[in-house]
């Protein structure tokens, strides 16, 4: 299997997708000016303890006070709280906790109001994005994500991922971090991790406190709310999450971002240092390797199946409702039944796919083409599933119910991903009135005449819809051959899947804009 990454790099956002054979799989969307991010530690101040939730709202400086449930204080909350405590008052001179005297877990049971007070000084995570009207979601327990472990502090525990099953493979990770790791950090230990080098292993646990201890000294004298520390920026958080051997070329249209994430992974996987590619062709990166296509067609409402079978896709505020129509789709001389399993597999599949690329999360009810024969729902539920193992959100599949609908649910900890994939008529704004679509030939002979006359510039680029694209570059003469007859002066004529049908837009040798 192939596996691209494309990072487009745009004023004020950065855009990854990732394509596995070049089918669009994820796509992040990263703003330059971020708020609170997945990761970020905030010194923040309790506003009000609510003991009939059990929790508190705190203040973190977002417009809606976050919320901080007393299971996601964490067992050792009573130590972080010392610590930020002590941090901030100077009384503690090192992030290292050699000498630092572990206290006692707080009760699993507990009540928050008996460990936590309003006006109180806490060092918090963020564990979900603000969504909707609701402000972020916290966590006490205070983590740091690394590319082949996590740095857990405050305990003495070393674990390993599940997925690692080959049992010398586990006794030698947990023996050599139980030798590199500094006293009272805990270490959770990634799948990735398996089979790296102990050099490998030891720079990311460098990093990690490295980052600690940063955190560290950003609390000294801090007033709360603030910010200590930022998680890694999206890109670098994607390449550390998603990056492993089969990885066969990231291309980034940004010098400076390609010259970044090469450094990144000279650092951190020298052995894939040389798949980073700068894309320096004139067509946009997402239309060059299809991405933009693909985004219109997973982000609609109405999603089409190769098979010819269609999906609808509906949003409220808590759920999804996913409907299954087998639309244009022939069984030929299957039977029914056969054809119903049929296109619900391959809806299945879809479903999986798209529920990380739009990173849908929460409740999500799916009402598939009903099955009669219990063995059927069986191997529906267990596509679904299957088509589901690789997400790394955590998820729940509950098998069909007796009216055939699935109910999924998928944690969800930032905003979805929304791209409105209808577009704008640029020229009635709205209204419903619309001059005539061959008037935008005028429009463009016009200005073309204007520049290639009157200015007498050459070596234009005439960018349009690929539509309009088609219409011009079509036939014996074409359209632009004819303007090469009337002007004696070439013009590119390059289709843009991001335009509009009747929008345009003309660029010159360097590939600026030209006013028209």
């Amino acid at each position: 299997m192939n596996i691209d990454l494309i990072i487009r790099s745009g004023p004020g956002e950065v855009a990854i997708a990732l394509m596995k054979d070049k089918v669009l799989s994820e796509l992040h969307r990263e703003r330059t000016e971020r708020g609170f991010a997945v990761g970020d530690i905030h010194l923040a101040k309790v506003r009000k303890v609510a003991p009939g939730l059990n929790a508190a709202f705190v203040d973190v400086g977002h417009e809606k006070d976050a919320f901080l449930h007393y299971f996601d204080l964490g067992p050792q909350y009573r130590n972080s709280f010392k610590f930020a405590k002590g941090a901030v008052q100077g009384t503690i001179n090192s992030g290292l906790l050699d000498d630092w005297k572990l206290d006692g877990d707080i009760p699993k049971e507990g009540k928050l109001g008996d460990v936590v007070s309003a006006s109180q000084s806490i060092l918090v995570q963020i564990a979900k994005e603000p969504i909707s009207t609701k402000g972020p979601r916290l966590t006490a327990e205070v983590t740091l994500a690394g590319r082949y472990m996590v740095l857990v502090p405050f305990i003495n525990k070393i674990s390993i991922s599940s997925r690692i099953t080959d049992e010398t493979e586990r006794r030698r990770l947990k023996d050599l971090m139980a030798a590199i790791k500094p006293k009272n950090f805990g270490v959770i230990i990634r799948t990735n991790a398996a089979e790296k080098r102990t050099e490998d292993l030891e720079t990311d646990l460098r990093t990690l406190l490295q980052r600690w201890d940063v955190m560290f000294r950003n609390l000294r004298n801090a007033q709360p709310p603030k910010k200590v520390l930022g998680e890694i920026d999206r890109t670098s958080a994607v390449l550390r999450d998603v990056l492993n051997k089969d990885f066969t070329a990231i291309h980034v249209d940004d010098e400076l971002l390609a010259e970044e994430i090469y450094q990144t992974l000279e650092r951190t996987a020298p052995e894939k240092k040389g798949i980073v590619k700068h894309y320096k062709g004139k067509l946009d990166i997402f239309d060059n390797f299809g991405v933009n296509k693909q985004i219109k067609q997973a982000f609609g409402k109405q999603v089409m199946l190769s098979s010819g079978a269609y999906l609808i896709i509906e949003k409220t505020e808590a759920m999804h409702v996913i409907d299954v129509n087998s639309g244009s789709r022939k069984g030929g001389n299957q039977d029914q039944e056969k054809n119903a399993l049929d296109i619900n597999v391959e809806a299945a599949q879809e479903i999986a796919r798209l529920l990380r690329l739009r990173d849908m999360g929460g409740i999500v009810a799916i009402d598939f083409i009903d099955l009669y024969e219990p063995e059927n729902r069986r191997i529906l539920h267990k596509a679904l599933k299957d088509a589901m193992a690789d997400d790394k959100a955590k998820h729940n599949v509950l098998p069909p119910s007796r009216f055939g609908v699935i109910e999924l649910t998928r944690q969800r900890v930032r905003p979805e991903t929304e791209i409105d994939t209808t577009e704008a008529c640029p020229t009635c704004k709205g209204t419903g009135e619309v001059q005539a679509a061959i008037l935008i030939i005028d429009e463009i002979e016009n200005a073309l005449n204007y520049l290639l006359t009157e200015k007498d510039m050459s070596g234009l680029t005439l960018c349009v819809h690929p539509f309009i694209h088609a219409y011009l570059t079509r036939g014996l003469p074409s359209i632009q051959q004819k303007w090469w007859l009337r002007w004696r002066k070439w013009v590119k004529v390059r289709p843009e899947g991001a335009l509009q049908l009747l929008s345009f837009a003309v660029k010159d040798g360097q590939e600026n804009e030209v006013p028209v």
